[in-house]
């Protein structure tokens, strides 16, 4: 039995906070990712439990936001994470850092700048 099954079954671990009922599966997948736009302009940080469908969103522009303002439909860099709480807190530290930092980090896995959506 692995440490995310109790008797056969996936283990569901409730969220943390004031009324939060809603279940976390042990076996989901989180992403943080970069976005840009065309002209490579702006950044875009976020995190999703399905990063197939939020580029898409955020291609189609289906949320209104900085991402629809800016066009913002290019995705450039991606992490996975199985914790939810893991994925935030990375999220917030891309967030905190500079561009020349968020820039480093695309270059660093994506150097041509080429967008992954098509690889997904």
């Amino acid at each position: 039995m692995t440490p995310y099954q109790v008797r056969g079954r996936p283990r569901i671990r409730y969220g943390a906070g004031c009324g939060n009922l809603k279940p976390m599966r042990a076996d989901r997948q989180y992403y943080v990712y970069i976005m840009t736009n065309a002209k490579h302009t702006v950044l875009y940080t976020g995190v999703t439990n399905n990063l197939i469908r939020r580029v898409w969103e955020h291609k189609e522009k289906l949320v209104d936001g900085f991402t629809k303002k800016y066009h913002v439909d290019m995705l450039m860099y991606y992490e996975t994470f199985a914790d939810v709480r893991e994925a935030i807190a990375r999220e917030k530290h891309i967030k905190s850092g500079s561009r020349h930092v968020k820039v480093a980090l695309i270059n660093y896995v994506n150097p041509e700048w080429r967008d992954l959506y098509g690889e997904l």
